[in-house]
């Protein structure tokens, strides 16, 4: 498996990105097609719609963050075949997840990324 990498969307797109994933079910705001540099738009792995407003709506907290992790992690345990997509790319090649959230340290993207190295064994 090559390196997973997370990065928000607004950021200058770099050579050592590798594979350009936007992990987002909605289209980031104020960023063009051409900016965003994609190589894919994986809307399918994101939260729901459900589940984003929740955790929107939340002030994030240790329990809060907790609950999302688990809500989310069973998501993807639903989501085969997105999450087949995923790491099909993550086994040929660097890949970027990229999300539009402002918090760098609770966003899905975070998430996303552990549970695919856990599901590859690194």
């Amino acid at each position: 498996m090559f390196k997973i990498s997370v990065k928000r969307i607004y950021e200058v797109p770099s050579p050592d990105d590798g594979f350009r994933i936007l992990v987002d079910r909605i289209w980031p705001r104020g960023v063009s097609k051409q900016e965003a540099a994609l190589d894919l738009w994986l809307k399918d792995i994101a939260p729901t719609t459900e589940l984003r407003q929740w955790f929107h709506h939340q002030t994030v907290n240790e329990d809060v963050w907790k609950t999302f992790q688990q809500r989310y992690h069973d998501e993807l345990q639903g989501n085969g075949e997105a999450v087949q997509v995923l790491q099909r790319h993550c086994a040929e090649h660097p890949v970027t997840l990229l999300y539009s959230a402002r918090d760098m340290a609770h966003n899905h993207a975070q998430l996303l990324k552990s549970y695919i190295e856990e599901r590859q064994g690194a």
